[in-house]
């Protein structure tokens, strides 16, 4: 057994003397509530100033397993890496979790959720690992750790601070206060007891036991320029004190989970469960291959996209929770659940390979929700989307709430037979935008029919029913010898300047009868 610093060393070691012991820690932290079997999981991400479509869909399980055990789900923002810190990124992490409805239960107890505000439970921790001979001061300067890369790399070794490269693994307490003497400030490194040519098995909830070699490596615990965590310390104490069951994380954390584990059991705590996720992948539109989703490359990796362009958040989790439970769609297609929350998903249904993210599918489970909405919801989505990311256009579109209602509400009346061709606000607005007069554009290759428009006009009539409206056709058909179908088709591109539109009557309805005048009088014209 190595013996440890002296309390006066560690205090000098850390610039301060620990606030806690580790029993205090435990007391201050005690274990949840919860019932037997719930689920304590956390979203924690670094403020880098982007929300990927992955972070959503690792969101979802936690969020998902923690919903459907009566447990927990917390943000934590892991902001100790000060370099890569964004200004603002953190609002766009919880904007994004509240577009998205996931609502998160950060308990006061277990706080704070930013790690550069619990600095002192990471010293306290460190403090007792350097009192126990298991971490150690390291003054290696950026020059000598490269120095030590370039020699590893020449020798054929891996490259990293472990056994006979690191130089102050060992180093006597006389020589540590000499170093602080001259004003160095030490990075803290693990004391690592790990041997590579044995192996050790982490469980994971998707992938079952994986056998790892050991990690020697003395990774940094303690940063020495600024005395923040590393992610691999942080993530210990945080999940420990937290009390955190189940871990998400992408499958490009798999090499580090047995150094994880190395820590906890060194500590004598019970690790979490790790469920490491498959990356989110698409077809490659040049070379048709599958591949990874690039944040450089691909629109829809960033979360913004989807608001910006007004897909319907729900269908967006509809479609994630399709791809991660595998019996879901099957579920929902039977009737046996409404939508991915009534459905119960398990850690061994998570796909372990690349799940592939279809534009194309994506417009299904949209078109499938916008369809199940009543008409005044649909309408306030709408209006919500236009006022808040929409251009001018759409802004007067949603203007008049009461004609949009009627715009909308266009064949929505029949369950059996519901309309099914929105897919986003913008394209909703969009494929309605004929209703305004600013944005009609009139069809000037379609050959109308002057006579068949004139007699209809005759005796057109904005307050007739539908019958009485379908009788005035047929007359007109029989009086100009056309088919009722090509008199109704003249109407409807005069109207509309499409000739494939929903129900003509009811777009006549909503126009009045002020707008269908002036437009069939134009297309006389």
């Amino acid at each position: 057994m190595r013996t440890g610093l002296s309390k006066d060393l560690i205090a000098r070691v850390l610039g301060a003397a620990p606030k806690y012991t580790l029993d205090e820690l435990e007391a201050k932290f005690p274990p949840r509530n919860l019932p037997d079997g719930a689920f304590v999981t956390r979203f924690a991400p670094s403020p880098t100033g982007f929300m990927h479509i992955g972070n959503l869909y690792s969101v979802l399980i936690d969020y998902k397993f923690a919903q459907q055990s009566k447990g927990v789900f917390m943000l934590r923002i892991e902001d100790t890496d000060t370099k890569r810190e964004v200004q603002g990124a953190v609002d766009v992490v919880k904007s994004a979790m509240h577009n998205f409805g996931f609502v998160y239960n950060n308990d006061e107890v277990y706080g704070p959720y930013y790690q550069s505000q619990r600095k002192d439970i990471y010293h306290s921790v460190a403090a007792h690992l350097l009192a126990t001979g298991r971490a150690y001061p390291c003054f290696l300067s950026a020059e000598d750790m490269d120095e030590i890369r370039e020699k590893q790399k020449a020798a054929g070794f891996a490259t990293g601070i472990y056994g006979e490269f690191a130089r102050d693994r060992d180093i006597t307490e006389e020589e540590i206060i000499a170093y602080l003497d001259k004003g160095l400030v030490p990075s803290i490194r693990l004391y690592s007891m790990g041997n590579p040519e044995q192996r050790i098995f982490c469980k994971d909830a998707v992938r079952g036991s994986i056998g790892f070699p050991e990690s020697n490596e003395d990774i940094v615990l303690i940063k020495s320029n600024d005395g923040l965590p590393t992610y691999h310390f942080a993530h210990l104490c945080d999940d420990h004190f937290m009390h955190t069951t189940h871990v998400v994380r992408g499958e490009e954390w798999l090499p580090s989970l047995p150094l994880h584990y190395q820590l906890f059991r060194m500590m004598e705590w019970v690790p979490p469960i790790y469920i490491h996720t498959a990356t989110l992948d698409k077809i490659d539109a040049e070379s048709g291959k599958q591949r990874k989703m690039s944040k450089r490359k691909d629109p829809e990796a960033n979360v913004a996209f989807f608001l910006q362009e007004g897909w319907p958040t729900d269908a967006v989790i509809e479609y994630l929770g399709n791809i991660l439970a595998s019996g879901y769609e099957e579920a929902k297609m039977k009737g046996q659940v409404k939508s991915f929350w009534d459905y119960e998903m398990r850690p061994k249904k998570i796909p372990m390979s690349g799940a592939l993210f279809d534009m194309k599918k994506l417009e299904w489970w949209a078109k499938e929700f916008i369809g199940s909405l009543p008409v005044s919801e649909l309408v306030a989505r709408v209006v919500a989307w236009a006022n808040e990311y929409g251009t001018d256009t759409n802004k007067m579109q949603v203007a008049d709430v009461k004609y949009l209602t009627g715009v909308l509400g266009i064949e929505r009346d029949n369950p059996k037979r519901v309309r099914k061709d929105f897919i986003t606000w913008s394209q909703t607005l969009e494929n309605v935008a004929f209703f305004w007069d600013e944005l009609f554009v009139p069809n000037a290759e379609y050959e109308f029919n002057s006579d068949a428009l004139r007699e209809f006009l005759a005796t057109y009539n904005e307050s007739d029913d539908k019958d009485t409206w379908w009788a005035k056709i047929v007359a007109v058909a029989d009086k100009t010898g056309l088919k009722n179908g090509d008199v109704a088709m003249n109407l409807r591109v005069a109207l509309s300047g499409r000739t494939n539109t929903p129900d003509l009557y009811s777009i006549m309805t909503v126009m009045g009868g002020e707008r269908v005048i002036k437009r069939i009088e134009g297309a006389i014209k």
